[in-house]
């Protein structure tokens, strides 16, 4: 099952990293509240980074792995995604 790493920015600039199987259904969700840890004072939320991995074994290794990323290499990795769209 395909499964995405994205990373989502915050209203007041905070990057939140996840994975999910359901992109755009994830993205509605931190913005509706549903089932997220995302404070209301920083929504809503723009999804900013994402990557589809083949299974959620290596989608969780990647979120991980970003998760313990520097701000500023997590800014690295979102201009350069958006440069190869």
């Amino acid at each position: 099952m395909f499964c995405f790493v994205y990373i989502i920015e915050c209203r007041d600039g905070m990057y939140y990293t996840g994975i999910t199987a359901n992109l755009a259904k994830r993205v509605e969700q931190h913005n509706s509240g549903i089932l997220t840890m995302i404070q209301p004072s920083r929504r809503p939320v723009k999804l900013v980074y994402s990557r589809m991995f083949v299974n959620r074994i290596d989608a969780a290794k990647r979120e991980k792995e970003i998760k313990g990323w520097s701000r500023a290499k997590k800014e690295v990795l979102i201009r350069s995604a958006k440069s190869l769209r």
